[in-house]
């Protein structure tokens, strides 16, 4: 695996207000976008960012996960589910084009693994 993006991930009750916060106000730029979901990104070091509509079954209580945007997803999944690691949300699919899984850290923090494929794929 090789990480080639860090996120944060963040649950709202509302997307396109905390879009337009971090667009107009912190210097992000839109690079992705569907209905309940917003990929930000700002050319420069700072962390990418990815805005969810809460509700969702799968969103921890806190509204945070740390997610690393990695190469080899399906190796990286079987490596942890090897080792014994619990994956807390299968590999799957979204709507949007991303393939992720989640796994939980003994603290509760949610690492959310994700590789970009396009969405017809």
């Amino acid at each position: 695996m090789q990480i080639t993006v860090s996120t944060v991930s963040l649950t709202v009750d509302d997307v396109n207000a905390s879009r337009a916060f971090f667009t107009d106000h912190l210097g992000y730029q839109e690079i992705a976008a569907a209905d309940g979901f917003a990929s930000l990104t700002r050319g420069d070091a700072a962390v990418d960012i990815v805005l969810l509509r809460g509700g969702a079954e799968d969103r921890d209580g806190a509204g945070f996960a740390l997610a690393f945007t990695v190469t080899g997803i399906e190796g990286e999944e079987r490596r942890l589910r090897d080792r014994g690691v619990a994956i807390t949300t299968p590999l799957r699919k979204e709507p949007w084009g991303e393939r992720l899984f989640q796994v939980t850290d003994p603290s509760g923090v949610i690492v959310r693994f994700v590789e970009w494929a396009s969405p017809m794929e």
